[in-house]
């Protein structure tokens, strides 16, 4: 399992495929996939039947996961940035490369 620089809850933008150029929060993340939910990115219809959550069954939209090699982080300005690691006292912390803020 590989480390990963986007966690849940980071604002990112999709940097290649069907939807680059969308800006959505990240949901969930899937460490051992490398695959990220991400907010209103890569919806997908899904067919399901009626069960106790759904009485009615249908067609339902919901997000798909995405590579997370296809997101880049955004800073508080709305820029995509890469990330860096820097230790700040006895802390660890990550950092925007491009406006050096602490994310």
């Amino acid at each position: 399992m590989t480390k990963l620089k986007i966690k849940t809850g980071d604002t990112v933008k999709v940097i290649a495929g069907d939807h680059k150029g969308t800006e959505g929060k990240v949901i969930r993340i899937f460490r051992e996939k490398n695959k990220a939910i991400v907010e209103g990115v890569n919806m997908v219809k899904k067919h399901a039947k009626p069960s106790a959550q759904n009485p009615q069954g249908g067609i339902i939209e919901k997000e798909a996961p995405i590579q997370i090699s296809n997101l880049s982080l955004l800073t508080s300005k709305g820029e995509t940035t890469r990330v860096g690691y820097r230790m700040e006292g006895d802390k660890k912390v990550r950092f925007a490369k491009k406006s050096n803020e602490v994310i």
